[in-house]
């Protein structure tokens, strides 16, 4: 879409289906399926604080309402292709929509097979966009029915009793969300770190696995995982802990969920001078291959695979390579949204990834339970904390939002963040209310003390820190 804005020729190639991961079984299938169970798990929670029988969805019912949603995207992106290579116009020459396999040819042309037959594409430059799929773990057997990937999982017939997910980053973490939301299946989360979410913020790990455990699932931390395998009765696996302990346990299920590898196979990359290095990974300068006539963008680039970096690499590569501009790929102050419980969403630097660059800078949190819209909406457990840099400006270096609407809290931060704006901005604007925004606003009042809520008060809830390379963590 990109390059037709440019007034350009396009060819789109594609295998399988319009959207690929992204709907199917990726974010919009996964996001649905969360939307869903946090649903039902916020419907019990006040049925069960009334001494009422807890409300259920079956899995046909579930299946439905995936099912619709992922129609619904893909029947945008379909007629919206179909019109416009339907056009009669001139600009319908712009865009030829072609289905089946591409491989590279040579470096100015691809071969696209289809129920054998062949159709030979020459181009200019070629964007590669092959996306990726879930990594396998060496020793366990997927057979997609009782041991899963996240391609797997949403083909299942009912919620199983029981369930193991391998690996605890952000995709283990929102499944083991949405299985204990349900309220139908025992979840058991394996855990080779000493926490979940090992890249965040210690605060934020711990406060999304209170509430997992609180809804009963087992988190196996420091753990590795030995054996698994899917016998007549049962999928049993075996984990031995750090402190040399075994332990065997069955299950029903088991998804594993130990990240994807980008889809590079049989393009025929070398036949178009593109080089991998020894890893088997693409060398790139941004989203330039060692053929400078191709790019490649986001899942098949090998790292940052989310929907919207990827967006953003297809739009950069287009415009590099069409010179609209020479601006490097950047991934600084990337929004993140993870759904959990509660809701997760992050924008810049945490105070770990601060630390571990030596940048001094103070923090502001506020928890859910000082924010009117959380009490009026009864979901006070989450936290706002603010990262500013630790000078007379205090320009902000990230942010992190814990709880319901995080992600609905973050971009104006973002914004400030590219725009190179301090916090005296934020803390003058005029926010709604009753809203969770506020929560930002006052983080910022908190740093310059002017806040509403004073935290030398309600230090139980409210905090200001500051951390300097030389001086380590001191209370502002």
């Amino acid at each position: 879409m990109r390059a037709i804005d440019l007034g350009k020729r396009v060819a789109l190639v594609e295998r399988d289906r319009i959207g690929g991961t992204g709907i199917y079984n990726g974010a919009l299938a996964s996001k649905t399926l969360w939307e869903l169970s946090h649903r039902v798990a916020t419907a019990n929670e006040v049925l069960r604080g009334r001494g009422r029988e807890a409300f259920g969805l079956s899995w046909g019912e579930v299946s439905k309402a995936v099912n619709e949603a992922l129609f619904e995207r893909k029947y945008l992106h379909t007629c919206h292709l179909q019109m416009i290579a339907s056009r009669t116009d001139e600009a319908a020459r712009a865009f030829r929509h072609v289905r089946g396999q591409a491989s590279f040819v040579d470096a100015r042309a691809v071969q696209v097979e289809r129920g054998g037959t062949a159709t030979r594409i020459e181009a200019d430059h070629f964007i590669v966009a092959t996306g990726s799929r879930p990594r396998q773990v060496p020793g366990i057997a997927v057979d997609e029915r009782r041991i899963l990937t996240s391609d797997g999982i949403f083909a299942i017939t009912d919620l199983p009793r029981s369930i193991v997910i391998v690996g605890a980053g952000v995709v283990g973490c929102e499944f083991a969300t949405i299985f204990s939301n349900f309220g139908r299946t025992k979840v058991h989360l394996i855990d080779r770190a000493p926490r979940i979410l090992p890249f965040e913020d210690e605060d934020v790990s711990a406060l999304v696995a209170r509430n997992l455990e609180r809804k009963g699932v087992v988190i196996h931390h420091q753990a590795r995982l030995e054996r698994l395998a899917a016998e007549p009765d049962a999928v049993r696996y075996l984990l031995r802990y750090d402190d040399g302990r075994k332990e065997e346990i069955d299950v029903e299920m088991a998804l594993l969920s130990v990240g994807r590898a980008p889809n590079l196979e049989n393009l025929g990359l070398e036949r178009a001078g593109v080089e991998l290095d020894d890893k088997g990974r693409l060398r790139l300068d941004g989203t330039c291959s060692t053929n400078p006539h191709i790019h490649v963008v986001g899942d098949a680039m090998g790292a940052n695979m989310l929907v919207n970096i990827g967006e953003h690499e297809g739009r950069h590569a287009v415009e590099r390579i069409f010179h609209v501009h020479a601006k490097p790929l950047c991934h600084v102050n990337v929004s993140t949204i993870m759904f959990l419980d509660p809701e997760v969403a992050g924008v810049g630097l945490n105070e770990q990834d601060c630390r571990a660059r030596n940048i001094a800078h103070r923090t502001a949190r506020i928890d859910y339970s000082c924010l009117a819209r959380a009490i009026a909406m009864r979901h006070t457990k989450g936290f706002f904390k603010l990262i500013v840099t630790d000078d007379e400006r205090m320009s902000v270096l990230g942010m992190r939002a814990v709880g319901e609407h995080a992600s609905s809290a973050i971009q104006a931060v973002a914004l400030m963040m590219d725009k190179g704006m301090g916090i005296r901005d934020l803390a003058g604007l005029m926010h709604p209310h009753p809203s969770i925004t506020e929560g930002v606003q006052e983080c910022a009042r908190m740093l310059i003390g002017t806040s509403i809520f004073k935290p030398e008060v309600l230090n139980d809830r409210m905090r200001c820190d500051s951390w300097r390379p030389s001086a380590g963590t001191m209370a502002a």
